[in-house]
């Protein structure tokens, strides 16, 4: 299926994108942590254009973060990261923001893609062993659990309402 996207969703995309790379570049990051709201431009891309463009907003805005502002080397792998966390949201938003999808979807997204994917790719990179690496980011992976429900919540039922007058 071959859509057209108007040149106002493309100006949107790209401030998200925009947005994405600037929380992003705020977030609080150690060699193993991160804790920010960079998710929260790729939660409005996964509501109004879905899962493909919410993961490739997180997955470009990832790409031009570590050219801008570096955190040890790029690595592919936290590009990936990115963009099946942008396609989760997508998927789980689909039709309907629920209290139920957005506790659904954090899980997914926080507990088998960051805390095991990116342990991984950490592990991987740094040569750390898995098991203790997975245990320093459990309280990382609870605390933006919580944010991300409490965000991605407010986001849905303040932040979109206003944002779909605009729309058009």
């Amino acid at each position: 299926m071959h859509t057209k996207m108007s040149v106002k969703s493309v100006s949107a995309i790209g401030i998200l994108v925009a947005m994405e790379v600037i929380l992003a570049r705020f977030s609080i990051h150690t060699w193993n942590l991160k804790l920010g709201f960079s998710f929260v431009p790729i939660v409005v891309a996964a509501i109004f254009y879905g899962s493909i463009t919410a993961g490739l907003v997180a997955a470009i805005g990832d790409i031009v973060s570590a050219i801008l502002f570096p955190v040890g080397a790029y690595f592919p792998g936290f590009t990936l990261t990115a963009f099946l966390t942008g396609a989760v949201f997508g998927w789980m938003f689909r039709k309907k923001v629920t209290v139920w999808n957005v506790i659904l979807s954090v899980i997914v997204v926080q507990w088998l893609i960051s805390q095991c994917l990116n342990t991984y790719w950490i592990s991987f990179l740094y040569g750390s062993p898995y098991w203790p690496l997975f245990m320093t980011r459990v309280y990382q992976t609870a605390v933006m659990s919580a944010v991300q429900v409490a965000g991605i919540w407010m986001i849905a039922k303040k932040l979109v309402p206003i944002l779909k007058k605009f729309e058009g």
